[in-house]
């Protein structure tokens, strides 16, 4: 009854994971959500266990979740410091325990950090991503041997099942940037284009010559070359465009 209990919470689980992903407005609002999730599923009736979750990703900022305000000021010590759990736990992709914060060495500039902000045992737990994205959910407690091996498994497990919704709600985050990008490209794309064909009209002269004319414009004025491209568009509205540039 007990294996038929659990596999009841972890479709429960899966299934409100793939909810939030669908949800949330991008990566971060699922993170939190994430993080919410976490603390109540691991914590205790009169024993709240603070969840934190980072995430790095290529050529972007990191990124920090947390269940709590408490939990977000201590998680953001994980970057102050050049080696800390989250960052072992992230490379090593491996769980790390920190039993009491007072008697551990491996980082004593973190523990002397966290145990300022009360806190005495950490677990750091990595999350099973794609390529070079890295991100770890990190537990705090201000009890010390709070995560005993039950707690360990179970938050084990969790990060698990947990893993496939974040890796879903990076690759959508991805996709929707990269077709971002792609919108503002063409339509940059659009308007030079545009700015070209005005140029060749009121010019009378050949499309490589009105590129170049609108190159060394933008080169004068130290203007991005869509800018000075709008400007020439904007113009049609606004009197005769200005097509011969002197600088």
């Amino acid at each position: 009854m007990a294996s038929e209990s659990t596999a009841k919470t972890d479709t429960s689980i899966t299934e409100h994971l793939h909810e939030l992903v669908l949800n949330s407005s991008d990566v971060e609002d699922f993170l939190n959500e994430l993080a919410q999730v976490s603390a109540r599923n691991l914590s205790e009736p009169g024993d709240e266990i603070m969840c934190a979750i980072t995430l790095l990703r290529q050529r972007k900022a990191a990124t920090v979740a947390s269940s709590s305000p408490d939990a977000k000021a201590i998680a953001h010590l994980e970057y102050e410091f050049s080696e800390t759990p989250s960052l072992t736990a992230s490379a090593a992709q491996e769980s790390i325990h920190v039993p009491d914060a007072r008697d551990d060495g491996r980082w004593p500039e973190y523990s002397s950090a966290v145990l300022a902000q009360g806190i005495r045992s950490v677990l750091a737990l990595p999350f099973q991503l794609e390529g070079g994205t890295k991100a770890a959910l990190l537990l705090y407690s201000r009890r010390p041997h709070r995560f005993e091996p039950r707690i360990l498994e179970f938050a084990e497990d969790f990060v698990g099942q947990t893993s496939l919704a974040l890796r879903l709600a990076v690759r959508f985050a991805h996709y929707s940037e990269t077709a971002a990008n792609l919108r503002a490209t063409l339509e940059s794309r659009t308007v030079i284009d545009m700015a070209v064909g005005i140029i060749m009209a009121q010019n009378r002269c050949s499309q490589q010559d009105a590129f170049e004319i609108l190159k060394t414009a933008s080169s004068t004025r130290n203007s991005k070359l869509h800018d000075v491209a709008a400007a020439v568009v904007n113009s049609l509205g606004q009197g005769p465009a200005r097509t011969h540039y002197d600088g």
